[in-house]
């Protein structure tokens, strides 16, 4: 052979490699705040989460899937490092990884390691403060909403009698009246809830969505596979959207069941959430129409951002990363609508635990499919790392998913999901498997048949007949315990 016919034969050779060679797939990670079961793919029918159900056409629903920790930044702590919080060391909202466990490398992070280009927009990290930055992000952004009308028309009255809100003189006195507009509407405590009067781009997940569509139109990522994470806000307090929104969901015709009242005196006192108070509520008590009004606005806000969901599918289609692209959608905890007389978070009931999460990964996932498998949020890093063709870390605590998503029937390799929230210097915990749900507090325990009782309504803990089932939950509690805590340094 002529060695210009060699050099041409292994040009070509190179190039057919080339084209052949199969480029990594990219990353949707989209994750909510505070939603709880309530979308019509998890069989909840008094919702329209039509983009929801569009995506889960094409995934894999797991079914029993939970976070670590009911409470955001101890969630999110949890799974973007892969770890159980005992060995994080975050057990409230104001502990940062960075400072509790030096060195974690989060999942973003190893993805921008390992030559991805990552992005972030909204609520990914807990907050700001928290925000891991150039380190894990090639890109990061945080919007807000556009001022609501009703603070537009107070700031004009105010700068009409007493001239800009920017002068020093003014500014104290314009924060005291917008906190004071703003009280019942689009405040932390009392939980704020109703109509915004802004449309969907003047919204931050609006604007969310919008960013996201644009990096896939623009692709900024330029021959790297991206990873882009999605952090919605809603539906977490103040349950604000759109007026559209609440006109699908008359407060009339809102849905729910009353629990007995004395069903807490069977339960562990530190079981409970106080945050009920918050809400207008007390324990044992219900009102129905303050529970109508907040339901109402917490099912705007999820159809809301399930419409926003669809702009982001629409555009990945458009952009011809469909089937390129794995995408996870999830929320960081549950949610209790005064569902045991609870509000909010921090609980460890199924409700305020158990979170929706399904995957679409092409090739691998099995479409229209649910998996009745035990599956933890700590899950999420190696299952994604896997699914890219990354080495999946050593140190996590969480297995991957993979082999789930071609055999949802599959039971896989967890025979309980585990749980943690504080209550003071203590915690409480829960562990559950196919059939029962078993809670540790420091002043009792529950234990709940949920093939007979999936509400979890009959704490059958003082039942003398499950004493044997007491036991050997409490031997599964204890090594469970010493094995979250293995990677805490």
């Amino acid at each position: 052979m002529r060695p210009y016919t060699l050099i041409i034969s292994l040009l070509v050779c190179s190039l057919v490699s080339l084209a052949t060679e199969k480029k990594a797939p990219n990353v949707l990670f989209i994750v909510c705040d505070d939603l709880n079961t309530h979308i019509s793919p998890w069989g909840y029918e008094h919702i329209e989460t039509p983009a929801l159900e569009r995506l889960a056409a094409e995934s894999v629903r797991f079914r029993r899937a939970f976070c670590q920790y009911p409470v955001c930044g101890p969630s999110r702590a949890s799974f973007l490092s892969g770890l159980y919080p005992e060995s994080t060391g975050v057990l409230n909202n104001k502990v940062d990884i960075r400072d509790e466990r030096r060195g974690t490398i989060s999942m973003p992070q190893y993805f921008k390691e390992n030559g991805y280009w990552t992005a972030s927009v909204g609520k990914v990290f807990h907050n700001t403060s928290f925000e891991h930055g150039e380190v894990a992000w090639n890109e990061h952004i945080r919007f807000v909403n556009d001022e609501l009308p009703v603070v537009t028309a107070a700031r004009e009255k105010f700068e009409a009698e007493r001239g800009s809100v920017e002068k020093p003189a003014n500014r104290k006195a314009w924060r005291d009246l917008r906190k004071e507009v703003l009280v019942g509407l689009d405040s932390q405590t009392p939980p704020g809830y109703g109509r915004s009067g802004l449309s969907d781009e003047q919204h931050k997940d609006g604007k969310n969505a919008r960013k996201v569509v644009q990096w896939l139109k623009e692709e900024p990522n330029g021959e790297k596979p991206f990873f882009i994470a999605l952090g919605i806000h809603k539906p977490h307090v103040a349950f604000l959207a759109p007026d559209k929104y609440f006109d699908k969901y008359p407060v009339d015709e809102i849905v729910y069941e009353s629990d007995r009242p004395d069903l807490w005196d069977s339960l562990p006192s530190t079981a409970k959430s106080n945050r009920y108070g918050a809400f207008g509520f007390e324990l044992g008590k219900d009102k129905d129409a303050l529970r109508r009004e907040y339901m109402q606005a917490y099912h705007a806000c999820i159809t809301f951002v399930d419409t926003q969901i669809a702009l982001i599918l629409d555009a990945l289609k458009e952009s011809g990363h469909w089937e390129d692209t794995i995408i996870v959608f999830t929320s960081d905890h549950g949610y209790h609508l005064g569902d045991h007389f609870l509000w909010g978070k921090v609980s460890l009931f199924d409700i305020g635990a158990k979170v929706p999460f399904m995957i679409r990964a092409p090739g691998f996932s099995k479409s229209g499919a649910s998996s009745e498998a035990m599956v933890e949020l700590i899950d999420l890093f190696p299952t994604l790392a896997d699914l890219a063709g990354l080495d999946v870390p050593g140190h996590l605590q969480g297995h991957s998913l993979r082999p789930l998503l071609s055999r949802p029937d599959s039971l896989g390799e967890r025979d309980y999901a585990y749980s943690v929230v504080s209550r003071g210097k203590n915690l409480g915990y829960a562990l559950r498997d196919q059939k029962w749900r078993y809670g540790k507090w420091p002043d009792g325990e529950e234990l709940y048949d949920l093939s007979k009782d999936p509400n979890e309504k009959r704490n059958l803990a003082g039942n003398p007949e499950q004493s044997g089932r007491l036991k050997a939950f409490r031997r599964t509690l204890l090594a469970k315990q010493e094995s979250a805590a293995s990677q805490r340094h």
